[in-house]
């Protein structure tokens, strides 16, 4: 049975994409480690890339090519400095070198050393990569083939499972919703009870809540960047950003000088229908217009849908009349966490091979159940909070403009954001065992929609949105 943490479902890394960004740089990373482990790093003359399917066709788009210059260079995105991420790549783009590892310089040119192969992909997966190092006599050294199956999870060929990821006995093992379900109620415990106790299996207590809490502070840290930053998004599509303008709007003009001060000043704030359901949105908008603008956010269960569970989260701590404690974070985060991972054993979190049902409706049942719990919510009520959600992200299409993540994708979180609350506060006033669907029998569905879905509304700027906008991206 397939072992999936909280803190897998839940990394930190930089925007725009956790399969075509992030991923990639984590592939590149460890293609570097093998070179090093194989002792063949310095023996390394030149390095050639090839990208297949959905990576090369959105890959310059995602950023993908700015990932592997930066995995290759042996930066790690949880931490880089941000403003790293333009001048490392720009410095490789005009001096045509590349320290390997951060410490072996090869020749190195993105334009020929970089190969998107538009029209080929890979077996094992639609986002699929080989990175080979050849030595100064062109003789080949090694070849490696990746796999970024989404959210930041990375295989390499022949491999079934994120090899990172140890696998030892835990106390309750969870495949399914019914199993999760099933451990509640013969331990008459919560959901977040169980995972926690899990969690614990890998981490010590300090560790899970201090681990945790420092997922909240770069959620948070990058949903009051995205209020207090204006301007024009990169990529070509000229998108300007709207949370900085929303945020002023809904503050009477006033930008708090920290995120902390922030926050405090919306709880203090009006707080009638209207303008919860600005700021909703606004949280949302503010992540992911970071997350298109290469900063530093948290995969939720990906990049594209990062904003949906902090949006959530904030909503929680500013307008359910509850302190905004450790304990409600923490608890909240767990909660959400394991509902991505048997969205993840059970189908997909991946664009590329189920639309955009398997980001946004992924996020969005993920932060429904984590609500419903936080909301007084039994555990069944939990699960069919997480099914309403994805339910109605059914058949959701990737289809990003100009390969972007940003249209339709800022605005996606936002709704998914309302979608979750709603399912949440539905499910708690509701009786689950009446239920007609529960929540396997969704995520059975979702993969069944994914597979009959076309390959061209799974991430490949070939049909909906993208097929009619047209848009010319520049080089990165």
């Amino acid at each position: 049975m397939e072992q999936i943490s909280v803190f897998d479902m839940l990394k930190i890394g930089i925007g725009p994409s956790s399969s075509h960004t992030l991923g990639p740089w984590r592939a590149a990373e460890r293609f570097v480690r093998e070179l090093s482990s194989a002792e063949i790093l310095h023996f390394t003359h030149r390095v050639q890339v090839h990208l297949y399917g959905s990576l090369a066709l959105t890959g310059k788009g995602h950023g993908t090519d700015i990932a592997v210059l930066m995995g290759l260079s042996g930066k790690d995105p949880v931490t880089v400095p941000i403003e790293e991420v333009e001048t490392v790549p720009s410095a490789i783009v005009a001096q045509y070198t590349l320290h390997l590892g951060g410490e072996h310089p090869i020749v190195f040119s993105p334009d020929t050393n970089i190969i998107f192969h538009f029209a080929e992909a890979l077996a094992g997966h639609a986002n699929g990569m080989i990175f080979e190092a050849f030595g100064e006599s062109g003789n080949s050294l090694m070849q490696s083939t990746f796999y970024s199956i989404g959210g930041g999870f990375v295989v390499k060929e022949g491999e079934i499972r994120d090899e990172s990821i140890e696998i030892i006995p835990l106390p309750f093992p969870i495949h399914s919703g019914m199993d999760l379900l099933e451990h509640c109620h013969e331990n008459q415990q919560s959901i977040a009870d169980i995972v926690y106790a899990n969690e614990l299996r890998w981490r010590s207590r300090e560790e899970v809540d201090s681990g945790l809490l420092q997922i909240w502070d770069i959620m948070k840290q990058c949903i009051y960047r995205g209020c207090t930053t204006e301007g024009i998004l990169p990529g070509g599509l000229h998108v300007g950003r709207r949370a900085a303008t929303i945020s002023k709007k809904l503050l009477g003009g006033a930008t708090p000088p920290d995120a902390d001060s922030w926050m405090e000043a919306v709880r203090r704030g009006p707080a009638g229908f209207s303008e919860i359901i600005k700021w909703i949105g606004c949280f949302a908008l503010a992540v992911n217009e970071e997350n298109a603008n290469f900063g530093r956010v948290v995969t939720a269960p990906t990049n594209g849908a990062a904003g949906v569970i902090p949006a959530v989260l904030m909503y929680h701590l500013c307008f359910s009349g509850v302190e905004p404690t450790s304990e409600e974070i923490i608890r909240f985060l767990l909660v959400a966490g394991e509902i991505g991972s048997i969205f993840k054993k059970g189908a997909t979190i991946s664009a590329a091979m189920g639309g955009c049902q398997a980001e946004i409706g992924v996020s969005s049942a993920m932060a429904a159940a984590a609500l419903c719990e936080r909301l007084g919510g039994t555990p069944g009520q939990c699960l069919m909070a997480a099914e309403i959600a994805m339910e109605h992200h059914l058949g959701l299409t990737c289809d990003p403009v100009g390969g972007l993540v940003q249209v339709p994708c800022i605005e996606r979180n936002s709704m998914g954001a309302v979608k979750a609350i709603t399912a949440a506060k539905i499910a708690i006033e509701s009786d689950y065992t009446r239920a007609k669907v529960t929540l396997d029998a969704v995520i059975k569905t979702m993969w069944e929609t994914a597979q009959d879905m076309n390959t061209k509304y799974k991430e490949t700027s070939q049909g909906g949105l993208a097929a009619n906008i047209a848009i010319s991206v520049p080089e990165c």
